[in-house]
């Protein structure tokens, strides 16, 4: 499955991107993780010191000249069949195999968001930035989870229509949850119509019915043991909640399916 993870900052998307990732990876499943967000934070999230990530893609000025630019032209349909490969970094599996099953392999593309383009057109890198995610969800055979920034801006209608399901996060609150609305008819207006919301932290039984909301709804209690984490580390992975995490994110990719 292609699965992509929204919501508003903060809200904890990447965190679940990476309990995802984790979870397939112990259960023998091969995943590209895409970093898509303008925090970029999903190496960090699971496990990767900031100083081992990769330089996002949007600031590799060198690729961007290679494949955009030729004699002062620009081409928006890039070659990006050799990149994920080439910039792809390894990213080790925390939590507990399944007994009898062999581990899959976790793969970490960092992007970044156009938004991180800094002053001026950002033309030729939002054309390589798109047309590598393209190659990844249309192209690749494995598990694709892409932690997206708040919008859906990143998926063309043409990639949108190889994504398998949206995941819009929102915390427990009205304005998260506007937003969360807002995401979800933006990705239906693309042809996504897979959509699962999760209320992030929510100790509630049925969310606000809010115009828009996808109809399912899974919800992450408080975590006392990723509460306490945060103070002193970035990764979210290998937590005293892990069982319930995977219970969680078990139910989720469920949702996703049977939907």
């Amino acid at each position: 499955m292609k699965i992509a993870f929204a919501g508003k900052g903060g809200v904890g998307k990447t965190s679940l991107t990476a309990w995802v990732a984790d979870w397939l990876a112990c259960n023998g499943q091969d995943v590209w993780m895409v970093d898509a967000d303008t925090a970029l934070s999903l190496g960090q999230a699971s496990g990767i010191r900031k100083e081992d990530l990769p330089t996002p893609l949007i600031q590799r000025k060198d690729l961007i000249q290679e494949r955009i630019h030729d004699g002062g032209f620009l081409h928006l349909n890039p070659d990006v069949g050799d990149l994920p490969e080439s910039l792809a970094l390894e990213v080790p599996i925390t939590g507990t195999p399944q007994p009898g099953i062999t581990p899959g392999r976790k793969r970490l593309l960092v992007m970044g968001a156009v938004t991180n383009a800094g002053g001026g057109c950002a033309c030729d890198a939002n054309a390589l930035l798109k047309a590598l995610l393209a190659h990844v969800i249309m192209e690749s055979r494995h598990w694709v989870l892409v932690d997206l920034e708040a919008g859906v801006e990143h998926l063309g209608r043409g990639t949108a229509s190889h994504v398998d399901g949206l995941v819009i996060v929102s915390e427990p609150s009205f304005r998260s949850l506007q937003t969360g609305a807002e995401i979800a008819r933006m990705a239906r207006d693309l042809g996504l119509d897979n959509q699962t919301l999760v209320i992030n932290r929510y100790t509630g039984q049925t969310p606000p019915a809010i115009q828009g909301l996808p109809t399912t709804a899974l919800s992450i209690p408080p975590l006392p043991g990723l509460i306490e984490r945060q103070m002193t580390d970035s990764s979210v992975l290998h937590l005293p909640e892990e069982a319930a995490i995977n219970g969680i994110v078990q139910e989720l990719i469920s949702s996703l399916a049977m939907n």
